[in-house]
């Protein structure tokens, strides 16, 4: 187990210094200048722009070489400085991550762990009935092949637009100031439907197909077809073919868990929902460079988070990995 976390951990970090030093080139390499946005606010004193635009450049540390950049932004990383929003200047990058990082989690997480949890369980039930897969297959093929963002658009326009029965923008009322009185907690739930329905459903179809494949195939397996020789319930049979079938959907949860991620962004732009999806377009629209590090950081953090958990659950539930690593036969 040791041996395991070890190399998994090294791994980890490795992927982490890749992904941030990528996260920090990206928009150093895009087109345009970011203070020149800042400078846009200051029209009306044409004469002070030159000077602005000198004390701002070198306020933010962008006179200095790229290498010299490139090691500050790592200083800074560790002390947990995420620098100053040029957007929303002057609040701290930190601070902002933090308002809207909640939104994220609400809509991403119980997305993630629901359609995971139900997908397989229908798919697992779908397998075993004939007519029932006839009808839910083409269905779940729909849902895994629509994008993220065409799909919260068609739930947008059935359920905001012909039928309004749900808000199309937002995490809350126009006017409504966020507590925790019973009036916001609707209010909030109402405008959470639709960005969370559209990540479920699409996520929904993905899990249940595989599930229901794998299901089929273990139940086909030598094993399953020795324990019914032996006179073992259905029940039983079935439940040693979950067993088996589910360690290959944990797996996919960990490759999937990125494509999730930026599933959840393209969800919150389309709703205009307060996440980091949402802060990170806003932030290249303005190129905010500081902004748009801060966000991928975090979405870097989560995904390798996830996945090192989903990684620690997998040799914990699966004995052949354990053994494979402790050099038991």
């Amino acid at each position: 187990m040791r041996k395991y976390l070890t190399k998994k951990i090294v791994v980890y970090i490795l992927t982490f210094f890749f992904a941030v030093t990528i996260d920090w080139a990206i928009p150093r390499f895009m087109p345009g200048n970011p203070i020149n946005f800042l400078i846009s606010r200051f029209a009306g004193l044409p004469e002070s722009v030159k000077v602005l635009q000198s004390y701002f450049t070198q306020a933010f540390g962008l006179d200095k070489p790229l290498w010299e950049q490139y090691i500050n932004f790592w200083r800074a990383l560790f002390k947990g400085d995420l620098g100053i929003s040029i957007y929303m200047y002057p609040q701290p990058v930190a601070k902002i991550i933090a308002r809207s990082l909640p939104y994220s989690l609400v809509v991403l997480l119980p997305a993630v762990l629901l359609s995971f949890a139900i997908g397989n369980r229908f798919g697992a039930f779908v397998a075993r009935k004939k007519r029932l897969d006839n009808f839910a297959l083409p269905v779940f093929y729909t849902l895994t092949a629509s994008p993220y963002f065409w799909f919260g658009i068609l739930l947008a326009w059935i359920f905001g637009v012909v039928i309004p029965l749900f808000p199309l923008a937002g995490a809350y009322s126009f006017g409504t100031t966020p507590s925790f009185s019973w009036q916001f907690i609707l209010d909030f739930l109402h405008h959470w439907v639709l960005p969370f329905g559209s990540l479920f459903l699409v996520m929904l179809g993905g899990w249940a197909i595989g599930m229901r494949n794998m299901i089929i195939y273990e139940l086909e397996s030598n094993y399953s077809r020795y324990l019914e020789a032996l006179g073992s319930s259905q029940k039983l049979i079935r439940r040693y073919a979950y067993r088996n079938a589910i360690l290959p959907q944990i797996t996919g949860l960990a490759i999937q868990l990125g494509t999730v991620v930026a599933g959840a962004l393209t969800t919150e732009i389309v709703f205009s929902y307060p996440g980091i999806g949402y802060l990170l377009m806003q932030g290249i629209l303005n190129q905010d460079y500081f902004l748009i590090q801060g966000c991928f950081l975090f979405i870097i953090l989560g995904v390798l988070i996830a996945n090192f958990l989903v990684d620690i659950f997998y040799v914990i539930i699966d004995p052949r990995i354990r053994k494979s690593y402790s050099g038991e036969v």
